[in-house]
């Protein structure tokens, strides 16, 4: 399987999963998790997966410090309704990363692990994303913004024919490379810039 040579430069993250410990899935609940994980679970890459995952990162860094984020323990709002834009695809994101899930999450064993019911949508008060720790209550919100991170200007002259399947297989690779070198600059670039995934620490 060949990525692009940068996926594998996108900084890492590493959670404990107490339910992967518990059924002996992963030694200590540890569970290192990649970009192309994310790529994988979307089956594309495109500034909106760029987008929730370093939001998502970033949350999880912010809300845990130096200790590794605990998977079920964190729960995820978005401002959108679920059939709104790509709203289901940002939150696809950040369940792989949190276990956060809607109404067809996982119920529990014995009452402990739940995920079911810890991501929701269309939360008034709420802009982009926000994730709560279950235990603390701390509370961040994630808002990106990749309107500073212009595409090449050739992506939209090349676009149409891509569309309506009349380009050329030259103009079909072009077309790639342009569009996934907008997601390197977002993710190698830009991953911690602040204007481009901005956080704000609210009140648990």
């Amino acid at each position: 399987m060949a990525f692009p040579e940068f996926f594998a430069r996108v900084p890492t993250i590493t959670l404990r999963d107490p339910l992967a410990e518990l059924l002996g899935a992963a030694a200590g609940g540890l569970i290192e998790y990649r970009f192309a994980d994310a790529v994988r679970l979307a089956g594309h890459s495109c500034p909106t997966v760029a987008g929730a995952w370093l939001t998502s990162v970033h949350a999880l860094r912010a809300l845990y410090g130096d200790a590794i984020p605990v998977r079920g323990n964190i729960a995820v709002a978005l401002h959108e309704s679920i059939d709104t834009g790509v709203a289901g695809v940002i939150a696809s994101i950040a369940t792989l990363l949190t276990g956060a899930a809607g109404d067809g999450g996982f119920k529990g064993l014995g009452g402990q692990h739940v995920r079911r019911g810890l991501l929701q949508f269309g939360v008034a008060g709420k802009v982009g994303m926000t994730f709560t720790r279950l235990d603390t209550h701390a509370t961040v919100n994630g808002i990106f913004r990749p309107n500073s991170i212009a595409p090449d200007p050739r992506l939209g002259e090349l676009l149409p024919a891509v569309v309506q399947g009349s380009a050329t297989p030259a103009e079909k690779q072009l077309f790639g490379e342009l569009w996934q070198d907008r997601v390197k600059r977002i993710l190698i670039d830009h991953g911690n810039d602040p204007a481009v995934v901005e956080l704000r620490q609210l009140q648990g």
